[in-house]
């Protein structure tokens, strides 16, 4: 019957003030409920499920589907029903309610039904559809979100973890991964999930969300499942696809940054040290080292971490930023990590090297100016002044010597600077810049120092502004020629047989000043001759006598006797 053509015959609904009309023609039909939204109306050869409540004219109830706790499954216009019930369910909706009168040649007849309807009896009807479907039907996919970048989608074979929200057809929930605070996960086309949800799930994006309507040849079908799925239902989810791999994926690798200049490139043994934001494919924030302020700082390709990672850096330049996607297989499996990381996620890991370095690297050394004619360059002991800029490989700048408006002094070997910074002084000439890479086994360390992070790369500007050559480790002044050999006398300027501390220093300035020797570099000369007078003033008295009065050459003599 279509439905702008059904009457109703308020005669027979029992209005008052009019006769008998005398027995029904057809089936009289009251659609007192009518969904706003109808995808679909009951047609001829449907499969359909409802409930129902049966009574006579004077509101005794013959039979119900609520009594027996179980809706009633059947074909609509092929006879299984009676003719009143066939014609009074066609063009209804999920949903819909309708109050049926059936008469009696549409009913049971003059037979009736023995001990439960009599002969010629007029049947009332309350029915609520819940199900429509047809053998013919298809899977009904509708998309209601999608991300806008969409690598990959899921194939069979593919491993998915998803949210869903499970209904039947009238909106009844019967399961929900949300109330169990975890995804569903499986594999997809291996038979582990019903057949429309295998098929719904394929070419799904993570980040997408679906909405999947399944018949329930494609469900649970006649059995139905437990006590929540009834049979012959039509199944709605409701999905959220998290994130999915397939076990054969291996790590992929999205280069967002590289550095024109890559002199290097990261390999295995190599100590890196990065930033990182870790996410789950849904964009969820796991972990990022930005929080911590400190940089995750690692050997790569030793097992220190996950497999997914130590792949994933390799090949790195400094300054690379870098977005590194690992399946669970190379990162934390079945079982995740803490509270942060579920079993079987895929991770996300935006990358940014800050530096690396091998434990056997030297100081890398690159000239920037050498001045022509440059005959004599530095040696330990040199006592040097040089300008300098210090900073990270990422340009982040820690220490420069222009911040103290003089240059940098410092004696060469001598254990003051870094050992990379020593190393990279030497054989300059005065004038000559470079450019220093010291790594951090020749520079700071593990540990850092005040301003400087731990396993740090250093990066220096040096420029030399003079040289004064130095003198032999241990030794204050040395002599260019033989000492003379009265050196005491000498020493002892007004003969009185002792020699102060003014006297010592006015004698070694004036050997200096003659070019006879020859001090340790330093800023301060006064100091060093200080500490000179105070090593032969062996009993401290204030002055020196011809006994106290010892070369170093000679000391180092009697030391070597006393050992023997």
């Amino acid at each position: 019957m279509a439905l702008g053509s059904l009457v109703l015959l308020l005669s027979l609904l029992g209005v008052l003030g009019l006769g008998d009309p005398g027995p029904l023609e057809d089936v009289v039909i009251d659609r007192y409920y009518i969904p706003k939204i109808c995808l679909r109306e009951v047609q001829m050869g449907d499969f359909i499920r409802y409930h129902y409540n049966g009574t006579f004219k004077d509101g005794k109830k013959f039979d119900s589907s609520y009594d027996r706790g179980a809706t009633v499954a059947g074909v609509v216009g092929v006879g299984r029903l009676i003719t009143g019930m066939d014609r009074g369910l066609q063009g209804m909706c999920v949903n819909e309610r309708r109050h049926l009168i059936v008469p009696p040649h549409l009913g049971y007849g003059s037979i009736g039904v023995a001990g439960l309807i009599p002969p010629d009896a007029t049947l009332y009807f309350d029915v609520v559809m819940l199900d429509i479907w047809n053998k013919n039907d298809k899977l009904q996919i509708t998309t209601l979100s999608k991300p806008e970048h969409c690598n990959r989608t899921v194939e069979n074979s593919d491993f998915v973890r998803y949210h869903y929200n499970g209904t039947l057809l009238d909106g009844t929930p019967f399961d929900s991964s949300y109330s169990k605070d975890s995804t569903y996960d499986t594999y997809v086309g291996t038979g582990w999930l019903i057949k429309g949800m295998d098929q719904g799930l394929l070419g799904m994006c993570a980040g997408e969300k679906r909405s999947i309507i399944i018949p329930p040849f494609l469900a649970y079908g006649e059995k139905g499942y437990g006590t929540v799925i009834p049979p012959q239902a039509s199944l709605v989810f409701s999905v959220l696809l998290v994130d999915f791999h397939n076990p054969k994926d291996g790590v992929s690798l999205e280069h967002l940054e590289v550095p024109e200049s890559c002199k290097r490139r990261a390999v295995t043994g190599d100590f890196v040290r990065y930033h990182y934001n870790g996410t789950l494919m849904d964009g969820t924030l796991f972990d990022s080292s930005y929080s911590r302020n400190h940089t995750y700082n690692t050997y790569i390709g030793k097992g220190y971490i996950i497999p997914g990672m130590d792949q994933g850096l390799q090949g790195v330049c400094m300054g690379e930023r870098r977005r590194v996607v690992i399946p669970p297989h190379l990162a934390y499996g079945e079982n995740g990590a803490g509270d942060k990381i579920p079993g079987s996620a895929v991770l996300i890991f935006d990358v940014h090297v800050i530096d690396f370095h091998n434990p056997a690297d030297p100081v890398e050394i690159e000239t920037v100016y050498r001045p022509e004619g440059c005959n004599v360059t530095t040696r330990n002991r040199d006592f040097v002044r040089y300008h300098y800029n210090c900073s990270l490989l990422d340009g982040t700048k820690l220490f420069s010597s222009h911040d103290y408006g003089s240059p940098q002094e410092v004696t060469l070997g001598a254990n003051k600077v870094i050992e990379g910074l020593n190393s990279g002084l030497l054989d300059m000439c005065a004038g000559e810049r470079r450019v220093l890479i010291i790594p951090p086994h020749l520079g700071h360390g593990e540990s850092g120092a005040r301003g400087v992070p731990g396993s740090a790369v250093l990066r220096f500007e040096v420029e030399l502004i003079s040289m004064e050559e130095g003198v032999p480790e241990g030794y204050l002044f040395i002599w260019h020629g033989d000492p003379p050999e009265n050196l005491y006398e000498q020493m002892d300027l007004n003969k009185d047989g002792q020699i102060p501390a003014d006297e010592f220093s006015t004698f070694i300035l004036t050997q200096v000043a003659e070019g006879k020797g020859r001090l340790m570099p330093s800023s301060d000369p006064e100091k060093v001759i200080a500490d000179m007078f105070k090593n032969q003033d062996r009993n401290q008295d204030g002055k020196i006598t011809a006994e106290e009065l010892k070369l170093k050459s000679d000391e180092d003599q009697e030391k070597i006797h006393e050992e023997l």
